[in-house]
């Protein structure tokens, strides 16, 4: 009797332990642990995620600083009949929505001489493949379309050299020195960041000359440009 009952225990005691073995099998077969996923970056809204070519933030601020300027393709200059300071201005004349090689504007960015537009000096590589890239999506008027800007994010090769490169310097360069004001190489930017006019003008403060002319940086652009001359204005 005795050993019936320990033989009973020993069966039982197997029961529980295949039945436990059985749950935690199927446990690890069929429970999914889910590890929590942080979320997106959330961008600007209106941003284009699309990888095209913003009109507004990326090709308009390129004609209106280094073409729209006295002398040249603004509304009371209009050089050979083109006025080159906004989107219906710009479509008029010399662009041909989906064919980049097709469009006058286009082409006398690569013009040597007299030809060659701006007169003052090319435009960078960057600005050339904006221009045609845009053109050949349609030329359409996008807006609303500035991606994310991170107020964090200030160094000078990544953020403000392509940001002033963009919207300063078509009026601040060798040949069109817009108040004497040379903004086309690192150590000129770093002297105007210095003596306090860059970043008076792009925050329009009184007492200094709203920059860029007809429009202002936004509030994210503007504490990126403060924030890398608190930092000591280096070429990082």
């Amino acid at each position: 009797m005795e050993i019936s009952m320990k033989n009973m225990k020993s069966k039982w005691l197997g029961v529980v332990v295949i039945v436990c073995a059985g749950m935690l099998t199927e446990s690890c077969i069929h429970d999914t642990l889910i590890l929590p996923v942080p979320p997106e970056e959330n961008p600007d809204p209106g941003c284009s995620s699309d990888g095209s070519v913003c009109f507004e933030s990326s090709v308009l601020p390129i004609f209106v600083s280094s073409c729209a300027i006295t002398k040249c393709h603004n509304s009371s200059s209009h050089r050979e009949g083109y006025v080159l300071d906004s989107y219906a201005n710009i479509i008029k004349r010399g662009i041909s929505p989906g064919n980049a090689n097709g469009s006058k504007l286009y082409k006398v960015l690569f013009e040597n001489g007299e030809d060659r537009m701006p007169p003052d000096g090319s435009l960078t590589t960057a600005q050339k493949d904006s221009i045609r890239v845009w053109i050949n999506e349609g030329a359409k008027n996008t807006t609303n379309c500035n991606c994310y800007c991170d107020p964090e994010a200030f160094t000078f090769a990544a953020v403000i050299e392509p940001l002033i490169n963009n919207k300063c310097v078509g009026c601040h360069k060798p040949g069109s020195l817009s108040g004497k004001i040379d903004l086309s190489t690192y150590a000129k930017i770093k002297t105007q960041a210095d003596n306090g006019k860059l970043l008076g003008s792009v925050s329009h403060d009184s007492g200094f000359k709203p920059m860029p002319e007809g429009s202002k940086l936004s509030d994210c652009e503007i504490t990126q440009i403060s924030k890398w001359i608190d930092a000591g204005a280096l070429d990082n």
